[in-house]
């Protein structure tokens, strides 16, 4: 069930993405150009991915445990720190620089783009790299 829930959610997640366009690194990169060809298409994807987030929540939240879980895992933590602030940075970066988010960039992959595949290739070794200087942050810490 777990299995079949997820490949749902990513279908949905998937097609969501491609019909709007935003596995078309152009269109993303037309959102951050104000001065040119601006396109406020993704603002009004993003709002629309909040308004039905900020909806959804207030719905699921009201059950005593999810449908497939036995407890929800909500992040506890408020707090802004360097690792955050840094991490998101990176992210615009990237995302402005490729015109890729990475949760656009894995349905994109489908369109067989070899600039995706770089982008996603980059990102797993950017993941990577960061688990690697975390351990690492962690070790220093401990000694």
């Amino acid at each position: 069930m777990r299995l079949l829930s997820a490949f749902l959610v990513g279908l949905i997640f998937g097609l969501g993405i491609a019909v709007s366009g935003m596995i078309n690194p152009a269109k993303v990169l037309n959102f951050f150009d104000i001065a040119g060809t601006w396109d406020p298409s993704l603002a009004f994807v993003m709002g629309g991915a909040l308004i039905t987030t900020f909806i959804g929540y207030r719905f699921v939240l009201r059950r005593p445990a999810p449908v497939i879980e036995a407890k929800f895992l909500l992040p506890t933590r408020r707090d802004i720190d360097a690792r955050l602030v840094g991490g998101s940075a990176v992210f615009g970066l990237g995302w402005g620089i490729a015109g890729f988010c990475p949760g656009a960039a894995l349905p994109a992959l489908g369109s067989g783009k070899w600039e995706v595949m770089v982008f996603v290739a980059a990102l797993i070794a950017g993941i990577w790299v960061a688990r690697i200087a975390q351990s690492r942050t962690g070790e220093r810490a401990a000694a």
